[in-house]
Formats: structure tokens, sequence, C-alpha cells
């Protein structure tokens, strides 16, 4: 997510609710943030979490929650951003139950210490890594998928066997008033709280002293949040964003780049985090993708997007207006259409954009898709090697070579190949960024272990004590540098 969007984002809430509401459980009670964080702490320190049926029967019960009020976040994600019921069921509800569905099959398995081998020289001895839950962590969420991208660190905290506070975003009331309210029904009140409020909230809550912090957002914000971090040397996963390239290569199979493409960019109204943000087209084939392209968004949104259902909104006229501003930084090939007061932007193409245009220099995170042009692989290469590592990069060609030689002198946090946006969808591939696009990896077991300590444990027996070798008086001849140093 763009800093300009964060840095534009409204001061207070606009909650139903007290701006300073706290939740520990169903009740409503005042800004004791240090009493909040201690009494979970105490409930972490009790060992309640740590088991394997304590785990499960909260995500359990987090999935029943989901299926239960899958209504009512509908009614949220509508509110907040127009989004569509069929896309808020699949990114939201679906996708969440799968993946608490992926960590209950999985769950103990990734519990099991994994042994390790150890040296002859220790012998009899046993080495293995065992998996520790960390504590109590903070999860900040974000407005642009307020329902997922705030559960879903949740889930990876909960099968580690922590405790949690849940801090929605703001900027998406509805859902996270809907989160709030539902969220203490189901799960372990002395083990998980959520704090509703804007940026005096989250300023108090990082100054706690925390053993996680999980946040996903911009990069300006991610600063602060790592600087609060730094205090308690408290480890961080930051889930941050950037202008993800897509390539569309002279081999590629236009006419499903095109609809791919589309789809990964205006869904959600372009508000996505691993959206492609502009596209380098090869010159032989930029026209033709162009064509494709406006086709596909007649097909999808037609003639007049604005009565189309399958299409959302911006989330506030702060968002609107800065995205009306990039308009201006090519020449509009197709869209272009606007209305702040339904806060709406037709789907938009740019061409003719130069690289030091704003669309170029800041994340776009709206319905507007630059394409540039490009001569060949090295142009590409270097394009994207002179601008921070993005979330993602996505590329299509038919062409192997080409593929493998973009790909292994490029860097992302993920990649997809003749695709786009997908990647997250798979519980087993880890999904994070790198550099300005963020830290830490998280689903699946890189969820788990992102909540977890890892802890060496070396065992020892005692009915064998090899001392003449290990302890003084050293004697030169022996093979000390074997035991000391082994091989």
């Amino acid at each position: 997510m763009s800093d300009a969007i964060l840095e534009s984002q409204p001061k207070q809430p606009t909650t139903t609710s007290s701006t300073n509401t706290v939740v520990p459980g169903s009740s409503k009670g005042s800004l004791d943030f240090g009493k909040l964080v201690a009494d979970h702490r105490a409930y972490f320190l009790s060992g309640v979490t740590r088991s394997a049926e304590w785990r499960e029967s909260q995500l359990r019960a987090l999935h029943s929650m989901m299926k239960d009020h899958a209504e009512d976040f509908y009614a949220a994600l509508w509110s907040d951003l127009r989004r569509n019921r069929i896309e808020a069921d699949f990114v939201d509800v679906k996708f969440m139950t799968s993946e608490i569905d992926h960590v209950l099959s999985h769950l103990r398995r990734w519990m099991k210490p994994v042994p390790l081998s150890t040296p002859y020289q220790l012998a009899p001895s046993h080495a293995e890594v065992r998996f520790d839950p960390l504590g109590v962590g903070l999860i900040i969420g974000t407005w642009n998928y307020p329902l997922m991208l705030t559960l879903s660190p949740l889930v990876a905290a909960i099968s580690a066997g922590n405790c949690a506070v849940i801090k929605p975003s703001e900027v998406s009331p509805a859902t996270g008033e809907a989160i709030a309210r539902f969220l203490p029904e189901y799960l372990d009140r002395k083990a998980f709280s959520v704090v509703l409020g804007a940026v005096p909230e989250t300023t108090a809550l990082l100054e706690q002293q925390w053993d996680h912090i999980f946040f996903t957002g911009g990069t300006s914000v991610a600063k602060i949040v790592m600087t609060a971090a730094a205090k308690n040397l408290t480890p961080v996963v930051l889930e941050l964003g950037g202008k993800n390239p897509t390539i569309v290569h002279s081999s590629a199979n236009l006419r499903v780049a095109a609809r791919r493409i589309a789809f990964g960019r205006w869904f959600n109204t372009g508000q996505t985090c691993t959206a492609p943000d502009y596209v380098l087209a090869f010159k032989d084939v930029a026209a033709e993708f162009l064509k494709c392209l406006k086709e596909t968004l007649v097909e999808f949104y037609g003639d007049d997007p604005q009565n189309s259902p399958d299409l959302g909104r911006i989330v506030s006229t702060h968002h609107f207006d800065r995205l009306v501003k990039l308009l201006d930084s090519g020449t509009i090939f197709h869209g272009g259409q606007q209305d702040r007061n339904d806060r709406f932007i037709a789907p938009t193409i740019l061409t003719n954009v130069s690289p030091d245009s704003p669309a170029m220099q800041e994340e776009v995170f709206g319905p507007i898709l630059p394409v540039l042009e490009v001569d060949s692989v090295q142009e590409v290469i270097q394009f994207v090697n002179a601008r921070p590592s993005p979330l993602g990069l996505y590329l299509f060609s038919e062409d192997s070579s080409v593929t493998e030689q973009i790909l292994s002198s490029t860097s992302s946090g993920d990649a997809d190949v003749n695709d786009c946006t997908l990647q997250p969808t798979i519980h087993d591939l880890p999904f994070g960024g790198v550099g300005n696009s963020g830290m830490g990896k998280y689903h699946g077991e890189w969820g788990f272990r992102a909540y977890s300590n890892a802890r060496g444990v070396l065992s020892h027996s005692t009915k064998i004590d090899i001392g003449g070798l290990r302890y003084p008086p050293y004697d030169h001849n022996r093979i000390l540098r074997e035991i000391v140093m082994p091989s």
C-alpha cells in the first residue's frame, strides 16, 4: 500500500461506537492498554495456549464465526468498499475458511519437534528444533481487505499458540465493527481482544511491550511501527506493497494475458497490494495487447462501468482525489470517467506514460493501469531493478528461457508466471515482501513459524562421559579439536 494512501487517511474513525473502544471479550472498557496486554500475557504464561487442543478449538471457533456471520461480513464490506458479494465471498470468507482448514489438517505435524543429526564426537546425544509460541502479539489490520488481511495473521498467531490484540483499520469502520462484535463471541476472551480507534489508539498500542507485531500497510507507517518495536527488540512482520511490474513478452498469449491482468488489476477496484501496478509490454505486441485489454474491460464491466454490479468504489474521497491527479500522467487510452460523489473512477488504461510521471512514482492502488513499451528483456530487467523491490512480479511469456532469465535477474516478494495476484491463494507458498515491500512471510506453515521461536535443543546422556578429552587439564596430545570443533 502506498505511503500517499496512508498519509491521506482520516485521523479519526467513523465507527458508530466510541472512538476509544476497547473490546476485551465482549465488553467495552477504558484505554488501559498496559493492563490489557498484562492480562493476556498472564494467560499466556499459564500455558493454556500451548496445547494442540486449545489451538484447534480456537481455529474451529474462528471458522464457525466466518460461516455463521458471512452475511454480516458481506454487508460490512459492501458498506466500506461496495465490494460485491461474489468477491467478498471468494476473497474474505472462503479464503479464510480454506486457510483454517489447511492449518487444521497440518498443525500437529508442524508442532512436532524436528530431529537433527549430531556428530559422533558428542554421542550419545540428540538434537531437535522445537517451535515455541512467542507470547502476546499485536495485529494491525488494513482497509483494502479489512477482513482477510486482519484475520489471516490471527490464524497464524493461533496456530503457533499465541495470544493477540487485533486493531482493525478505522478506514473500513463497518468491517472493524463487525470483527469487534463477533470475534469475542467465539474466541477465548482471555487470549484475544479487539481494539477500535484511529491514530491515537494505534500509537498507544505501539507503546506497549509486545512479543510480536504484525503490520499491514505502507512503508512510512511501517517505519514508525518498526521504530516502536525496536525499543523492546520486538520481532515484526511487515506486509507492505509497492509497484508490481507486469511484463507482457512477445511470446505471450495476449488475449489470455489481457483477461488475467484485467482481473488482477481491477478486482476490488484496483485496491489490492498484489495487483499489477504497471505493464511493460514488448513493442511488437503492445498495440494488440492494448486492443485485447480494452475489449476485456468492456466485456467485464460494460460500456457504462458505473452501473456494473461487479465494480466497487474507491474507499474514500481522499483516495479518489489522489487517483484523479494520476490520470494526468499519460494519455487516457480507455476509461477516465469519474464521479466524486459516488467515489467512482472507471477502469482506465494510460499510455504514453513517462517513467518519471506521478503514476510511476507511487503505488497506484486504484483502477488505473499505466502501460509502457519496452524493446528487450535486458531493458525489462534494468527497469525493474532500478526501482524498489516489489511485492509481486508478473510475467506473461511462453518462452521458458525468457521466464527464467527475468526471474533469476530480478527480486520481488513473490512472482506469478502467466497469471497475477493468485500466489497468496496457495497456502503452502510463503507470502510477503522484500526490501521496501516488506519483511517476513506468512500463510500456512510460514505463518506458524513466523509466530514461533525455533528453539534448538541438544540433549545428552550421562551414562558415558568423555571427560578426559573435554575437561582440563588439557593434554595437547589428545584430540581436543575434534571435540570442540567437530567436522
